[in-house]
């Protein structure tokens, strides 16, 4: 998803989920400013659907949640609130909020070309100051490729990255699956502009 930034007032976080309440169109909100979420692509949409689809039927008898671009994920510390792609928390805190969580264990950015250096850099940074946060993947939109961000038991990230043929191993759910399972039946070939 893009990320635009609107044209009016620093609000408060109130203010915001009254306010975004109303409108047909997704927003994030840092540091008191609103930004609005364009529409993703073809493929990312139906990659969106595909990951989050798959979380949840793996996790059906489990205490976990999955969520998809509609929950916001709060950064933990502080005021900010942001649309991941999806999303998947086991921690009981975010059972008593409704309008958020703040602790999942794996949250997902589907990448398109003009927020991928923002997923990988600036997003991330917020993201990884959560605790709980043991998975973050990346998920290419015009190529079979995805790099996962794992936090190991010391607590440092390391990148693995995985291409055609290789299975994804998501160990914050237990989860391992073939990467083509995600990009079957899609157009991979470059948009082009008439």
């Amino acid at each position: 998803m893009i990320a635009a930034k609107e044209n009016f007032p620093h609000i408060t976080p109130e203010e915001y989920f009254a306010w975004e309440e109303k409108q047909l169109e997704k927003h994030e909100y840092i540091d008191g400013q609103v930004y609005a979420m364009s529409g993703g692509s073809v493929n990312h949409g139906r990659i969106a659907v595909r990951l989050t689809t798959l979380f949840s039927n793996h996790l059906e008898n489990s205490s976990c949640e999955t969520g998809n671009s509609d929950l916001r994920v709060n950064i933990v510390g502080t005021k900010n609130y942001i649309h991941p792609d999806a999303s998947v928390t086991y921690d009981d805190r975010d059972k008593t909020t409704t309008q958020y969580i703040t602790y999942p264990c794996l949250i997902v950015e589907v990448l398109s070309p003009s927020t991928e250096a923002y997923d990988r850099g600036g997003k991330f940074r917020m993201y990884r100051s959560n605790p709980v946060l043991q998975d973050y993947l990346l998920v290419s939109s015009t190529s079979i490729e995805m790099d996962l961000y794992h936090k190991n038991d010391a607590g440092e990230w390391i990148i693995i990255n995985y291409k055609e043929g290789d299975t994804i191993e998501l160990k914050s759910i237990n989860l391992s699956f073939a990467i083509e399972q995600v990009y079957r039946n899609l157009d991979l070939t470059p948009e082009t502009t008439p």
